[in-house]
């Protein structure tokens, strides 16, 4: 018998995401983190797509700003458009594929910082909940535990206040909306989301409050453990 789960803050699951006007935040110049001959890592801006959308209008993205001033940079992984934070680019062809296989064998060590609603009263935990794509609303994801791909997230508090509690987050798979999806799921859906947030949640924010905060792996050139970090800006 197939199984899925609706957390009880869920938007109702035949109601499809907002339409969304793409208005990009102001190209001020790339926000570097580091850079070599292999790789460059960049802080993201909330609300900045990761690669080109489809639509008209939805061609500036942190890849082309960032090919205009490195024109061999590759995009190896995305970060959702209201997320900001780390996100590491190739520079050759090599570091490109020596870094795809880490992210696909999961290699990498990721870290993130969310202000959710509630007050969350465990100080840490573990969520293991499948996830696929909600065919009918694209491009939302649901929970499906029949379906679904292996998800896992591990979660610990940082502070609380009375209205909401901010949370490290450490995702050990890269299922798309993961991170969104298994908090609204804890019955604590982000500040700002959109998609999965009810509306006095959506309303708390101008941006979704969830941040990239570091990111571990191997370099791609001689194999050495590296660590990147972009300060939390909420």
């Amino acid at each position: 018998m197939r199984k899925s789960f609706h957390g009880p803050l869920a938007r109702s699951k035949n109601s499809p995401p907002p339409d969304f006007t793409y208005t990009p935040p102001a190209d001020n110049g790339l926000d570097i983190i580091h850079v070599d001959c292999d790789i460059l890592v960049l802080s993201k801006p909330a609300n900045l797509l990761s690669v080109p959308g489809n639509k008209e209008g939805h061609a500036d993205c942190l890849e082309n700003r960032a090919l205009k001033e490195f024109p061999d940079a590759r995009v190896v992984h995305r970060l959702d458009r209201g997320t900001s934070g780390i996100l590491i680019m190739a520079l050759n062809p090599n570091s490109h594929r020596h870094l795809g296989l880490q992210f696909e064998k999961r290699k990498t060590a990721k870290t993130y910082i969310a202000e959710v609603i509630g007050f969350v009263e465990k100080d840490n935990g573990h969520i293991e909940l499948p996830m696929r794509t909600d065919w009918y609303n694209r491009p939302k994801q649901m929970v499906d535990t029949y379906f679904g791909r292996e998800a896992i997230t591990d979660w610990e508090v940082i502070s609380r206040a009375s209205e909401t509690t901010r949370l490290k987050l450490h995702p050990k798979t890269g299922r798309s909306h993961q991170l969104r999806v298994h908090l609204q799921e804890l019955g604590h859906p982000i500040l700002g989301d959109s998609f999965y947030a009810p509306d006095y949640a959506v309303a708390m924010s101008n941006r979704l409050l969830l941040h990239a905060e570091t990111l571990e792996l191997f370099h791609p050139n001689n194999g050495e453990r590296v660590s990147f970090t972009s300060p939390c800006p909420f």
